[in-house]
């Protein structure tokens, strides 16, 4: 078994990765003392931009390992492609005065989706479609080695539905299955999720080109 680090400190995401990667043989597991590590200015404009300095910066605090970064987050279409990158700080004006990328900390999920519902208040349910993104980096020593980028398109309901999932999975509708994806089991959300499809792609590119981190026993 192989292992590949996962920067974040978030359980869902965690939860996310491990059942695809169990069939490719590769174990996930969070880099040790993560909470202990100085963290990242998401300050890019793209996710990608998230994606690639989170996975280097953190690459370096475990030297010989490879460490997966993403950036994810949610495009409305009526919002102009918000919250976008700033999905995990949308609602600062209204916790702490401040703009989004002003924000010294994320938001929690109940706000966000609370400002998201407000601004969308007066959209009809055809014109809230949405999706969400999210690339991955993986990187080794500081260096990225690779993107993976993968989405979902979906639709904003007006009211929240599903306790499975976390951030806006809520309030995102997805079409295909007729479910949010806060009602999707495990096996669901790794099939259909944005994070999902880019992990496939990362597992793929692993698969090929023979990488796949450090074995936990030599340690």
């Amino acid at each position: 078994m192989r292992r590949i680090l996962i920067a974040t400190s978030n359980a869902g995401k965690l939860r996310d990765f491990a059942g695809a990667a169990l069939a490719h043989g590769i174990e996930i597991a969070g880099i040790p003392n993560f909470s202990s590590l100085p963290t990242v200015v998401e300050d890019g404009n793209t996710f990608e931009e998230n994606a690639r300095k989170k996975a280097e910066q953190y690459s370096r605090h475990v030297p010989g390992d490879m460490v997966v970064a993403d950036d994810s987050g949610l495009e409305i279409d009526a919002l102009n492609g918000e919250p976008g990158v700033h999905s995990a700080r949308y609602a600062a004006p209204d916790l702490h005065g401040k703009q989004p990328h002003e924000a010294d900390a994320n938001t929690d999920d109940e706000a966000n989706n609370a400002r998201v519902l407000r601004e969308l208040r007066n959209v009809p349910p055809e014109k809230r479609t949405a999706r969400f993104v999210c690339v991955l980096a993986v990187a080794q020593d500081g260096k990225t080695l690779a993107t993976f980028r993968g989405g979902a398109e979906g639709i904003i309901l007006d009211a929240p539905r599903g306790s499975d999932g976390f951030g806006y999975d809520p309030l995102f509708y997805f079409p295909q299955i007729r479910k949010t994806f806060a009602e999707l089991s495990a096996e669901e959300k790794a099939r259909y999720s944005h994070r999902g499809a880019a992990f496939r792609k990362f597992l793929e590119w692993c698969d090929r080109s023979g990488k796949a981190g450090s074995s936990p026993s030599s340690e």
